[in-house]
């Protein structure tokens, strides 16, 4: 048998890392994490990082995950680079590559490193079972090994032949050396008996080929990680460094799920998170540089190191993340926001509720007060004409009949004067020398009238943002209200 293109690569003197998704979901905060700490490494080194899609599994693997993959590293700015021996630009994908697994599963057949398994999955699962009744670890016992004659009439797997007596250690980057007693391995399936590859053995034949000298990837890949050392050195290969990266938890320390909320890439997106926030965010949880918290992207790249990586698992805190992604907004240049918005607000069926410039607008007006985009696109839908929905508490304290003399006063006083900022502070004045009342307490039933909130910019840019006939209608709807002229909490 030939095989196809599986030479020998040469040993190269820069990092090389891959980032290896099986396609079965959307791009998982914590995939995103490795893949980011995979990409700074190589970045940081001026090394290659790889995307290979790990889709061997039909069953689970589908073409709308891999897509949804691609967009979440897209949006989180992770090119990946082309590998020398891949056609384009595209991800590697395990299933364009069945004839190498095969070829080198042979191999060590050939070799007698591996051998030829005719137990049926039935009679195989019944031993599994056995084995957990009794108490016992549930593994191989070996029983085709001593088979001598082969019999290719009868269907039959691929097994590699574990070593059954010393040592496997990993000297690993993030949590030290790791021993494991090879009697505790059995003897993996390599090759199944329809002659479609296992993923461990993909996996090294794979790295082997793209010459990978990191891998990085999560902690519950470590068990995988002394099966793939004995198959590196069955396929008399050099070991690339492994690092396992600590898991991470949600809010009361089991492993992140969707109980504990947004899991995905995408969904962070739709609720108005910036990719930057979430990229700090992310390499923050297992990773430090001293107690600096915010960092920009050429920051990082800069200071990512290895050395720097915790063992520990780390916590997803929302909160945290929303402190990250409004300190962001506070420095973001309006343009780069603008379509962002424009997204959100395409989603919700209003794409033409705002013009670019006018969300520009918004924007700087509410950013300050902004956790998300998501608050900047329903600013963006509160100056809208008809938008207005009154917040019931704000509307039970702030819309009372004490505050109709004044809210008819605004009303005139807005009518009649030119609608400047200066003739608004002008009215203010004169209104509170009538009154005998401070700004505060004249803006608030105002704030309420002119936003459905108790929390709004300053007086004088809401005006301006709503302008002059919006504003005196809302004003006229509010005392509608409290005079009982009008439905409570219907838009304006």
């Amino acid at each position: 048998m030939s095989a196809p293109d599986a030479s020998s690569p040469a040993p190269s003197p820069s990092v090389r890392v891959r980032f290896a998704p099986s396609p079965t979901g959307f791009l998982h905060v914590g995939g995103a994490r490795t893949a980011l700490f995979n990409w700074l490494f190589a970045r940081h080194h001026g090394g290659k990082f790889f995307l290979r899609i790990e889709d061997t599994d039909r069953s689970r693997s589908t073409d709308a995950a891999i897509e949804a993959i691609l967009d979440g590293l897209t949006w989180l700015g992770l090119d990946w680079d082309a590998w020398e021996k891949s056609p384009g630009p595209g991800p590697v994908r395990q299933t364009e590559r069945l004839a190498l697994y095969q070829f080198k599963a042979r191999q060590l057949l050939d070799e007698g490193k591996a051998y030829r398994c005719y137990c049926p999955a039935e009679e195989l699962d019944a031993r599994r079972k056995a084995a957990l009744a009794r108490g016992e670890v549930p593994k191989y016992d070996g029983r085709c090994r001593a088979v001598a004659e082969a019999d290719e009439s009868r269907p039959f797997a691929l097994r590699f032949k574990t070593p059954q007596e010393g040592e496997t250690v990993v000297d690993d980057l993030v949590k030290g050396r790791i021993v494991f007693e090879n009697r505790q391995l059995d003897d993996l399936i390599i090759l199944r008996s329809d002659q479609s590859p296992t993923y461990n053995f993909c996996v090294v034949v794979d790295d082997v080929d793209m010459a990978i000298t990191h891998v990085i990837r999560g902690d519950d890949h470590l068990n995988n990680t002394p099966r793939q050392i004995q198959l590196y050195r069955a396929l008399d290969f050099p070991l690339p460094r492994f690092g396992h990266l600590s898991m991470i938890l949600g809010s009361d320390k089991a492993r992140l799920s969707k109980r504990h909320g947004a899991t995905s890439v995408q969904t962070y997106r739709d609720m108005g998170y910036l990719p930057e926030a979430l990229v700090n965010y992310l390499v923050r949880l297992g990773w430090s540089h001293g107690d600096q918290e915010v960092f920009t992207r050429e920051e990082l790249i800069a200071k990512f190191s290895l050395d720097n990586l915790t063992a520990s698992a780390a916590v997803f805190s929302l909160e945290k993340l929303q402190w990250l992604n409004a300190t962001y907004l506070k420095t973001v240049e309006p343009k780069s926001i603008a379509p962002l918005v424009q997204d959100l607000l395409a989603k919700r069926g209003a794409g033409d509720a705002a013009s670019p410039g006018r969300i520009e607008e918004v924007f700087l007006a509410h950013r300050e007060r902004s956790k998300t985009l998501v608050d900047i696109a329903d600013a963006v839908m509160m100056y809208v004409p008809g938008q207005r929905v009154i917040d019931a508490e704000a509307e039970k304290k702030f819309l009372t009949a004490p505050a109709l003399p004044a809210l008819g006063r605004v009303h005139t006083l807005l009518r009649d004067a030119p609608f400047t900022k200066d003739a608004h502070e002008h009215l203010f004045a004169t209104l509170m020398t009538e009154t005998g009342q401070k700004m505060a307490t004249l803006a608030q039933p105002l704030r309420v009238a002119l936003t459905g909130r108790s929390v709004s910019p300053g007086i004088y840019d809401v005006l301006r943002l709503l302008g002059k006939d919006e504003a005196l209608a809302r004003i006229e709807s509010a005392i509608r209200l409290i005079e009982g002229g009008s439905t409570a909490h219907a838009p304006s």
